[in-house]
């Protein structure tokens, strides 16, 4: 049994306790209040992790329409003009050196939403139709004609993305799945068009991919789990032991497509951010290039860019959504050139 006087300690110091905690909260009142401040205000604020990047301000450089209208999928042809996709309209554009947009073909069965140029001037163009999950990759002549299916809708993939290797191979990202049921993936056609081949599987929305300088290694971002892979190859379709990794974990919305310079680093736009972030080789964050109004909830749809061959000039294609701002090309200069296309190579190459 307690005594009187263990009974009379215990009561005081559960009547300290009590006090000390209440003059906490009263002395700690101001400083556990939180409040909005200059980094944490506005729709889609800069992780804190990544604060610390440096930073470039884009600048617009060709408005394309000034009502809401999705862009995608920017290519250069070896001529200088930009291709890119309007996929609100299933249109594949193109904006030639002179600032003249023109239409190159419109699609009837999907919207397009990824582009590459082969060597021989063809465009490959993958598709999607979200309402009935399916989609292809076609080929066209660069005036839109002599349409050829490379992935057909039986194939049961949604192509997103595109990027061709050096041997005129074709990897595609599968946009399938969800983030509990990854039933996505990276995917290579070959050569000659005849054989699909499964690199990456299990992925959830596989939305960017691209290659490294070398050809050895190949990213891919994984839209719906707000991943990117890094995938060391043997050759086209064999992964090297210990060869794959996730090298980064994106915070908030979410990355899309992505391109490579010439040094190996990565630009990754993040959709719904207004904003591209930019990896080196080895996946580690070095830069960031920001959008204008996106802290006012402006211009958040950068889905896509290209560098120009030759240059280190970003083109960012970017939707305002309902925002009033319309569709634009942004621009920025990068750490690097762009990475030598396939697009570029002669045909003897």
């Amino acid at each position: 049994m307690f005594s009187v006087h263990r009974l009379v300690l215990l009561a005081a110091s559960a009547l300290f306790a009590c006090s000390a905690a209440d003059a906490h909260i009263q002395q700690g009142e101001a400083a556990l209040t939180l409040k909005y401040d200059s980094q944490t205000r506005g729709p889609v604020p800069i992780p804190p992790s990544e604060r610390g990047l440096q930073t470039a301000i884009a600048e617009p450089w060709f408005k394309v329409s000034r009502e809401p209208m999705v862009l995608e999928g920017p290519a250069f042809e070896r001529s200088g003009d930009l291709l890119f996709c309007d996929v609100s309209g299933r249109r594949v554009l193109r904006l030639t050196r002179h600032n003249q947009l023109s239409t190159v073909i419109h699609l009837s069965d999907g919207a397009p939403g990824g582009l590459a140029v082969h060597k021989d001037g063809r465009i490959f163009i993958a598709a999607m139709n979200i309402a009935t999950r399916t989609g292809f990759i076609v080929s066209v002549e660069p005036d839109g004609t002599k349409m050829q299916t490379i992935v057909p809708v039986t194939a049961h993939y949604m192509p997103n993305d595109l990027v061709f290797d050096a041997h005129g191979g074709l990897y595609f990202s599968d946009f399938r799945g969800i983030s509990t049921e990854p039933t996505g993936g990276a995917y290579y056609v070959s050569p000659d068009a005849k054989t699909i081949m499964t690199v990456l599987p299990h992925l959830a929305m596989a939305n960017g991919i691209t290659l490294n300088p070398t050809g050895k290694e190949l990213w891919v971002t994984e839209f719906s789990r707000n991943l990117l892979h890094r995938v060391q190859l043997v050759d086209p379709t064999t992964i090297a032991p210990f060869g794959t990794a996730i090298a980064y974990h994106f915070t908030g919305p979410a990355p899309d497509s992505m391109r490579s310079d010439s040094d190996g680093n990565l630009y990754v736009a993040m959709y719904g951010q207004g904003r591209v972030l930019v990896f080196n080789s080895n996946g580690i964050p070095i830069g960031q290039v920001l959008l204008p109004g996106r802290d006012e909830g402006h211009n958040l749809q950068s889905t896509n860019m290209a560098i120009k061959p030759g240059t280190n000039d970003l083109l960012i294609v970017t939707s305002d959504g309902n925002g009033g701002q319309g569709a634009t090309i942004f621009h920025a200069k990068v750490f690097a050139k762009a990475l030598p296309l396939y697009s570029h190579r002669r045909n003897n190459d």
